[in-house]
This record gives C-alpha cells, sequence and structure tokens, in this order.
C-alpha cells in the first residue's frame, strides 16, 4: 500500500473509530426497515398481511408469539415510528461522535484517552434498550427483543413466521457487523487502541467467525424447523438450509487462511505476507470454492425462491406469447384486508397475460426494478463473500473499502426486502384463492394473474 494510502486510512480511523462505524451502521439498517415498510405501503403491497405483524398496545408475556396477537397494527404507524428511531438514534450517535472528536481534536496520543465516550454510549444504548419502563418506543423495543428471543429459542415444534424469516435474515446482512461489535469490545479494552484492531493468536482466531455465524445458525435452524414439521411435504426447506449451510466454510476456512500465511512465510520469506493471492495452498483454494458455491448458490436461491422469477428456474416455460386479457378482482384475504391494493377496495381491470421472459405472471412493481435488481444483486452477492472473509481485512478495519461494502450489503438487503415481500403477498393471494377465501372472475382462464396497485396504474397498457 502506498504512503497516501497508509495516511488515507490512518486519518480515516483517526476520524470515524470502528465503534462509531457500527453504530452508523446500525442506524443505516434502521432507517432501511423504514423506508421498506414506507415503499411497501406507497407500492399498495400490505406488509403487514405478508409479515404477520399483528399486536396489542401492549405486549403480554403470556403471548408467547406477537404474530398471534388479534390487533393488527396500521403500517403507517409502524413504520412513523421506525423513522423516530432512526432519529432519535442517529441524533444520539452524532452527539456521541461530536463529543470524541472535539475532545480528541484529531490527536492520534488522545483516540485512546477519550475511547471511553463509544463505550459509554454504547452501555446507554444497551440499557435504554432493555428498560423495562414504558418510555422511549417501549412497544418497538419489545417487539425487536421478542423477535430475537423467538428466532433464537423457539421450540422446534413452533411456527416459524414469515416476519421471523425476514428478520434473521436481515440479520445475515449484518453478521460482519456483529464480528465488528466483538473488535470494538477487544479495542476499548485496557492496553489496546482504536487505532489497531488486537492481533488474534491461538483459539482467539476463530471467536470473530464464530460470533458473524450466528446469524446463518439462526436461519439454518428455522429451515430445519420447517423441514421437519409435521404438516411438510417439501424439500426446499433443507435445500434453503444447505444455502445457509455453505457459508459457514467461508467464515472458517477465512480464519484458517492466517495459517496460509504462516506456511507460505515459512517456503517464501516475509514478503508473502503482503501478498493477496496464494492459489498454490490447498486451504486458500479450498476457501475460494466455498466462498464460489456460497455466492452463485444464495445468488440463485434469492432470484429463483425468495423472488419467484423464472430465470433461474429449470424448465422455465415463460413466455411472451400475447393472450387474451382477463377480468380481475383484487383478492382480499378472508380477514376483511386487502393484501394487494390495500389503498382501495376491490375493482376489476383489464392487464395482459403476458411477462417478459426470466420474470412472472404477477409483478407489482415497475418492469426496468426487476433486471436491475437481478444484475444488483449478483454484483453484491459476490462482494459479500468477501465481507464473511475477516482475513481480507483482519488489517484493515479501518478501510474505507469494507465500510462501503456493508453500506452496500445492506442497501443488497434493502433492496431484497421489496421484493421478497412481494412475492410473498402473491403467494398468499394465490393461496386464499385456491382456498376459496378469496372470489375471482373468469375462473376457467389460465391459472396466473396480473394485479396492480395504484401506483401502477398508469403503467398499463390495455
Amino acid at each position: 500500500m502506498s504512503e497516501p494510502d497508509v495516511d488515507l486510512e490512518f486519518g480515516y480511523s483517526l476520524s470515524f473509530p470502528l465503534p462509531f462505524r457500527v453504530f452508523a451502521l446500525t442506524s443505516l439498517g434502521i432507517l432501511a426497515w423504514a423506508t421498506n415498510l414506507h415503499g411497501l405501503d406507497n407500492f399498495g403491497v400490505d406488509a403487514v398481511s405478508a409479515l404477520d405483524l399483528r399486536i396489542g398496545d401492549h405486549y403480554s408475556p403470556s403471548q408467547r408469539y406477537w404474530p398471534d396477537s388479534p390487533r393488527k397494527t396500521d403500517v403507517t404507524v409502524l413504520y412513523k415510528n421506525v423513522y423516530r428511531i432512526f432519529i432519535t438514534y442517529t441524533v444520539w450517535c452524532l452527539l456521541s461522535w461530536t463529543m470524541f472528536r472535539s475532545l480528541s481534536q484529531g490527536d492520534p496520543a488522545l483516540v485512546d484517552v477519550f475511547g471511553y465516550i463509544p463505550a459509554v454510549f454504547a452501555l446507554v444504548t444497551v440499557l435504554i434498550l432493555l428498560l423495562p419502563f414504558n418510555v422511549l418506543f417501549k412497544s418497538e423495543r419489545d417487539k425487536f427483543l421478542h423477535a430475537i428471543r423467538r428466532c433464537i429459542s423457539s421450540p422446534p415444534g413452533s411456527p416459524i413466521y414469515f416476519a421471523d424469516v425476514v428478520f434473521a435474515d436481515v440479520f445475515t446482512s449484518l453478521a460482519k457487523v456483529l464480528g465488528d461489535v466483538f473488535i470494538s469490545l477487544r479495542m476499548l479494552l485496557p492496553g489496546n487502541s482504536l487505532l489497531e484492531p488486537p492481533a488474534d493468536h491461538g483459539w482467539t482466531r476463530w471467536i470473530m467467525p464464530t460470533i458473524m455465524s450466528i446469524p446463518y445458525l439462526v436461519r439454518f435452524r428455522q429451515c430445519v424447523i420447517e423441514w421437519l414439521s409435521a404438516d411438510n411435504t417439501s424439500r426446499r426447506p433443507l435445500a434453503n438450509a444447505v444455502k445457509y449451510a455453505t457459508a459457514f466454510p467461508v467464515m472458517y476456512l477465512s480464519a484458517a487462511q492466517r495459517l496460509v500465511v504462516s506456511d507460505l512465510i515459512n517456503e517464501k520469506g516475509k514478503q508473502a505476507a503482503d501478498e493477496a493471492w496464494h492459489g498454490e495452498h490447498p486451504l486458500f483454494r479450498l476457501w475460494l470454492l466455498f466462498a464460489a458455491i456460497n455466492s452463485l448458490y444464495s445468488f440463485w436461491w434469492d432470484v429463483t425462491n425468495d423472488w419467484g422469477l423464472e430465470l433461474l428456474k429449470p424448465g422455465s416455460k415463460a413466455s411472451g406469447r400475447p393472450l387474451p386479457p382477463r377480468r380481475l378482482v383484487l383478492p382480499h384475504l378472508h380477514s376483511g384486508t386487502a393484501l394487494l391494493g390495500s389503498h382501495r377496495p376491490a375493482e376489476e381491470v383489464e392487464e395482459r397475460a403476458t411477462y417478459p421472459f426470466g420474470l412472472r405472471p404477477t409483478l407489482l412493481y415497475p418492469l426496468p426494478v426487476y433486471p436491475l435488481l437481478v444484475f444488483l444483486n449478483l454484483v453484491l452477492r459476490l462482494t459479500w463473500s468477501i465481507k464473511l472473509s475477516s482475513h481480507l481485512h483482519s488489517k484493515s478495519e479501518g478501510s474505507v473499502a469494507i465500510f462501503l461494502i456493508e453500506v452496500a450489503e445492506i442497501f443488497r438487503r434493502w433492496m431484497w426486502v421489496f421484493v421478497r415481500v412481494e412475492w410473498e403477498v402473491i403467494k398468499k393471494a394465490r393461496e386464499s384463492r385456491n382456498t376459496g377465501r378469496t372470489s375471482l372472475s373468469d375462473t376457467d382462464e389460465p391459472d396466473f394473474e396480473m394485479i396492480t396497485t395504484p401506483t401502477m396504474e398508469h403503467n398499463i397498457h390495455p
């Protein structure tokens, strides 16, 4: 690395140490979730029904699973509360960072002197999260904590709610942030520095990949519970579990790359430690293999199963051949809440029952969105394997590039949530129709549909 690059990275760590980057990424994640709920509402996608977001005014300890609560929260109230949490938390972060910057004055000798500031901020934040009093977003804090409890400790026979699936998937995108929390705690210990991550020796090199693997282990467990449930007749949960299992070799083989470097230093000298490519070593090639498997398998699963697109589906018979338009009544759930187009009552619309190759019959967003999301998802999925590989950035926790990769993964997950919830809504609508809970006209016509939302009306071409 050139001298200017070293100065840039050092200055970045000096002005924006790792603990504050963790706070910033957490704030960005909160904003992403608020805009997810807001955007889905604007597109007329009923995220409340899809995610089973039903809660009362106060959570009762006797309610083990809050999705079973009878009262359904209005999605507007949900995202406005999340926006308020984002603003409050961000202001608190900025106050902490501003205090740190004003006291440390960019002096490396003072950075560690005032390292207690992010530590105190983090401690106060955790205490507020656990606060039992009805202040500072008590309802939202309870929901968050109970979601964590359900994901981690729900009994094997309990149902896996879609909200918990999304919640755990979001945390897989924050796996590196969890690892950064561990590194930050070690930086704040006496004898360590905020300017440089502490070195790993012996068994300690396995702690970070273990922490990063927790969200993947949670999702793996959810998939196994779904697969073993009495009413399951599909192998899809098992295949999904395999997807999450492929992340474990990437993380642990990454930690093992320090052994690779040690072997190569013994063979080639100290200059081998500065090399990024160690293709001659079998452990390096094995890591590369699993990184490729995890990225490509995850990308295929996103497109085919999580989004329901037919681009990579084996034996797809999607066709652009024009078919006669059909008359459609927007479906409603048996509860009376519109699953699609929730801003208006059901009405009949004319749509062509065709769709471009590789997509699907029902699209709730503008057509150009889908190929763009597929492309960005592929690029960022490949990048994500870098983030799961701690050896690529173990010596550069202050790297601007690593921070931007973490931001990019939050952006990828933000995009993923929109299409994932859309596909869940469409599947629920079809299930409701097939079980007689909805009324569709012209039932003898082909078994696909085009459903519109208010924001799509201007895109309809008869």
